[in-house]
């Protein structure tokens, strides 16, 4: 039997071994938070081919045991005790120096949350229990072998943990939900029975692209006759619109919900939840073809809402096909007309059935005058005038990094980092090349189109021949983003690729000044990086 004393100084080691590691995971957290607190999706990155952080991670645990048995060795002649204490100092150091670094750096910062604070008490305990597992099973291996110089060494198999970090935590998330899943049910379950007893019109938004704008455009038009409660930012999960309803609350004479899916079923579900009078599908394209598989699954899931929508439904162009109960198809009986793209806004005619009016709005591109076309017709079908509308767009202010236009010392920033998708893409790049002085884009390129995703790239690179500078940020997508770029007949000199938006902004900032302008296109998170 192993002396209890042993026992007390392996479970004071695995408590600090515990306590730093889950320091050391912090950037881990984040991406499984980006992920959807989704365990395969945490470890699918991590094993991604190209991916840095299995090699910090590696790199991180070599060092630990080199230095832990290294210094073990050093100062064995003061006992295994006091050698065990030094060199838990070098430990600690290195843990520190990994979490403090620029190694470990999420562009989108963790979000302390509830649950985060949670799954990190469970991820401890289990990060613990693995090291202290590791302190027992080598000192019993060390008395069974009679040799007690092993002994010296016992925490040196800790130091391996790193390696093992995401699997740790997405088998702590994979525990964690056996709680976090009927208490969701639960919350949600309120949110929609406070959303079934309001008297308020319900109106669900979805699509591939553009949701998010025809929903903030929706609402600001709406609200000038109104009283409007919409889910904020990208809130288009049972839980973010369950957040809304408990923030917000439902009273009021619209409520409009966001509504994404990236499988199967979860159109269904928000369906479920909101019942929804009225519907807008702003279109279909293949972003998230990764989790779909193919375009016609994802016209079936966004067909769902169309069918779903008690009263009426508002239909893009791409999704004109829908079958749906008073459907009013974009180009049928709606369009925006004429349109004129400038550098400091869009003009077009809009038309509702037979009726027309000319708009202007701030918004850049085609693109935003179709969005607002959506968002028009979805007014007009709730009541609006043509006149009462049109002062609503005039009024509507960009959306946050769709294309939002800002100015640094007379540097013109084009903001269209938020999941740029093809037609999204290709759009930005349009209104990028109405600027004059020089012309610059950083992008990573896009993702989220499965088997489509290289010929995607290559299509966006090509479409950015003629333009003063490309810099491509990112260490996966960007090299079929320059093989387009290249092919379609873009000039080597004007191309870079960074590791980091950082070195990005340093060439941006000795390269460009007052008069000139930069298009930050789809700047992805963590989890794509």
């Amino acid at each position: 039997m192993l002396d209890f004393s042993l026992y007390i100084s392996m479970a004071a080691g695995a408590l600090v071994c515990a306590l730093l590691l889950s320091m050391c995971s912090a950037s881990l957290f984040g991406i499984l938070q980006q992920g959807g607190y989704s365990g395969k999706s945490l470890v699918k990155w991590y094993c991604r081919k190209g991916n840095m952080f299995p090699r910090r991670y590696s790199l991180l645990a070599l060092c630990l045991a080199l230095l832990t048995a290294l210094l073990d060795l050093c100062f064995s002649f003061l006992g295994a005790k006091y050698a065990n204490m030094i060199s838990s100092v070098a430990f600690i150091g290195l843990c520190v120096l990994f979490e403090y670094s620029a190694w470990s750096a999420l562009k989108v910062p963790l979000k302390r949350t509830g649950r985060v604070m949670r799954l990190t008490v469970c991820y401890f305990i289990v990060v613990f229990a693995v090291a202290f597992g590791a302190c027992i099973g080598l000192a019993f291996a060390a008395q069974a072998i009679g040799n007690n110089f092993v002994s010296l060494f016992r925490f040196v198999p800790v130091c391996v943990l790193p390696m093992l970090l995401p699997f740790l935590l997405a088998a702590a998330n994979f525990l964690m939900k056996a709680y976090e899943t009927p208490k969701n049910r639960s919350y949600i379950r309120r949110a929609a029975r406070k959303i079934a007893e309001s008297n308020c019109i319900k109106v669900g938004i979805t699509g591939s692209y553009g949701k998010t704008s025809v929903k903030h455009m929706a609402a600001e038009i709406l609200s000038h006759k109104f009283k409007v409660i919409y889910t904020p930012s990208s809130y288009n999960t049972p839980i973010g619109i369950a957040r809304t309803v408990s923030e917000k609350g439902c009273d009021c004479e619209i409520f409009i919900a966001e509504m994404g899916a990236r499988k199967t079923g979860d159109i269904a579900e928000l369906c479920d939840m909101v019942k929804p009078d009225y519907a807008v599908v702003t279109g279909v394209c293949e972003q998230h073809l990764e989790t779909f598989g193919s375009l016609e699954n994802i016209k079936k899931e966004k067909s769902v809402l169309a069918a779903r929508a008690a009263r009426g439904c508002v239909l893009g162009e791409t999704a004109k096909d829908f079958s749906a109960e008073n459907a009013w198809k974009e180009g049928e009986g709606f369009a925006a007309e004429n349109v004129v793209c400038t550098a400091d806004g869009t003009a077009f005619d809009l038309r509702i059935g037979e009726d027309k009016i000319s708009v202007k709005s701030k918004l850049l591109g085609r693109h935003a005058a179709q969005d607002v076309a959506l968002a028009a017709a979805l007014a007009h079908m709730l009541g609006m005038t043509l006149s009462e509308i049109a002062e609503g767009i005039a009024e509507i202010q960009p959306v946050p990094h769709r294309l939002q236009r800002t100015e640094n010392n007379g540097l013109v920033i084009l903001d269209d980092s938020y999941n740029s998708n093809v037609e999204g893409a290709r759009d930005a790049v349009s209104v990028l090349k109405l600027f004059g002085g020089k012309k610059y884009v950083v992008t990573p390129g896009l993702v989220e189109l499965g088997v489509l995703e290289e010929e995607a790239n290559k299509s966006l690179g090509a479409s950015l021949v003629g333009l003063d500078g490309v810099i491509l940020v990112g260490e996966t997508l960007v090299l079929a983003v320059r093989r387009g770029y290249l092919e379609g007949g873009g000039e080597q000199e004007k191309l870079r690729i960074v590791p980091s938006l950082g070195a990005a902004s340093e060439i941006l900032g000795n390269e460009l000044g007052a008069g000139d302008c930069v298009l930050f296109l789809n700047d992805l998170p963590d989890i794509y990086n």
